[in-house]
């Protein structure tokens, strides 16, 4: 079940988060899962050492439900601790999908955690099957355990570089052997990761800096693409194995899956984020009497436009922050009641007034009409929607959970048709070069994009080997290798 208006927002992917060499890893763990709450709220899961011995926990739920006890803390001892926080976006929601993932090998134990998607991990495991290879899990993240498992490489990371010659897609890895936790990202970078430090040398690994911050860590730097960064007794170690073309990092983290609070690739995600509003304002302005958030993501977007279009801002709509899982609702009558256990309207700030709504995207459409629906019945006299991201025409194959593109409005809808379908006034969405532009760049380089798009362009960088059929588009199969 979901929340309503989770129907038609992209669900966020996953978070990891590491740290070796602290007497209290675990607990730091958690905090920094904590952190990383937003990219998961389906399960989390932390595996830690202690020198002698692995010991892990994995549950349903959110962290503060899954490691509040103070039992399972103390059981989860060691110096050394990588944890997960999970939205399913391979493998079905159950607790042997939850991860870190964990196994005794032959070199001792090996525990990992993944952020991403794997696009060839059923190509994979079909293989690794016919091999004897017997998988506990639907995750991905279970591939890559197996291909560590039978590679016949020497030492662990030897093993683990000859698995990621295999692999294809997108993700950052966590990973913890007894002498080692390692970090690493796919050769684009597509997915983020971060290295941090605390006070008493311990370091950090983070898909974000907001998880840093929690625990008082020091932002190091971003672990580069096509990087795997070793941390052991011995110091830190960067081996760089594979052969990057131009990094292409996924441009909706700025847009959408990162904390505001957070500085990924070098770029304060607020700060691009009302940039992005500003570009929308010139682009796309209307006379109109205040500007108002679809909360919480199209916040800084719509300061951003506001203070450009110079029209007040208001929060116009307030969102109840303590909605978990919704229950079944029996009737229609009652679903659209429940639309309001959410979102509601704040009557007084829209009242007999001209509204810009700001919103991070469209997927299906659903949640929109809704929104605009309940911004009339609060008296608005008109409505306009602006969209802080192009139209949403391709579906993510990169550890992000997008509908079928048949079920994406901008696929199937021209922006009119688009209008006419969440019954706004007028719906304008930044353009491509909008957008980068408020990433700092001149435009978008349509010969050598800067950024993985591919939910806007269907210009996929990453081969899509488990999704290509016979009526997708064979030139767009990446011609990215990785060296070995």
């Amino acid at each position: 079940m979901t929340t309503p208006f989770d129907d038609d927002h992209l669900r966020e992917e996953c978070g990891v988060f590491g740290i070796y060499g602290h007497a209290e890893a675990a607990r730091h763990v958690a905090l920094g899962l904590h952190a990383l709450q937003h990219r998961g709220q389906e399960a989390a899961g932390i595996v830690a050492f202690d020198g002698a011995r692995f010991q892990a926990h994995r549950a349903m739920g959110h962290v503060s439900e899954t490691f509040e006890s103070d039992r399972v803390m103390a059981e989860l001892s060691g110096y050394a601790a990588i944890g997960h926080v999970r939205y399913a976006t391979f493998g079905a929601t159950i607790l042997r999908n939850v991860q870190p993932l964990f196994a005794d090998l032959s070199f001792g134990g090996f525990g990992i955690a993944h952020n991403g998607n794997l696009t060839n991990a059923m190509t994979l495991r079909r293989k690794l099957v016919k091999q004897g290879c017997i998988f506990q899990s639907t995750s991905d993240t279970e591939t890559i355990l197996h291909l560590v498992a039978t590679s016949t490489k020497n030492s662990e990371i030897d093993r683990l570089i000859d698995a990621l010659h295999q692999i294809e897609g997108a993700y950052s890895l966590v990973a913890l052997t007894s002498s080692m936790m390692l970090g690493m990202r796919d050769p684009l970078g597509v997915r983020p990761l971060v290295l941090g430090k605390l006070d008493d040398g311990s370091m950090v690994f983070a898909s974000e800096t907001c998880a840093l911050d929690i625990i008082g860590a020091d932002f190091v730097r971003d672990v580069e693409p096509g990087e795997i960064v070793i941390i052991s007794d011995d110091g830190i170690q960067s081996l760089k194995p594979f052969q990057s073309p131009r990094p292409r990092f996924c441009i909706f983290e700025h847009i959408y899956f990162a904390r505001p609070d957070s500085v990924v690739e070098g770029r304060s995600v607020y700060d691009v984020r009302k940039q992005i509003g500003a570009e929308l304002a010139r682009e796309s302005g209307v006379d109109a009497d205040v500007v108002i958030p679809v909360p919480d993501s199209g916040v800084p977007a719509s300061i951003g436009y506001a203070a450009e279009a110079r029209i007040p801002f208001e929060l116009g709509i307030i969102r109840n922050h303590y909605v978990g899982r919704t229950f079944i609702e029996p009737t229609q009558q009652i679903r659209n009641l429940g639309v309001k256990l959410k979102h509601n309207a704040n009557r007084p700030q829209i009242a007999g007034r001209r509204v810009v709504l700001v919103d991070d995207s469209i997927v299906r459409g659903t949640t929109s009409l809704k929104i605009v629906q309940m911004v009339r019945d609060a008296g608005a006299r008109e409505v306009h929607m602006r969209i802080a991201s192009p139209p949403t025409t391709h579906s993510c194959f990169y550890g992000v959970d997008t509908p079928e593109r048949s079920q994406l409005l901008a696929a199937t809808h021209d922006i009119e048709g688009m209008r006419k379908f969440i019954q706004a006034d007028s719906l304008a969405f930044i353009s491509m070069d909008g957008l980068y532009r408020a990433m700092g760049e001149a435009g978008r380089n349509p010969a050598a994009p800067q950024f993985c798009d591919a939910c806007f362009t269907g210009d996929y960088p990453v081969s899509l080997t488990d999704h290509w059929g016979g009526d997708e588009d064979q030139s767009r199969r990446s011609r990215v290798k990785i060296a070995g």
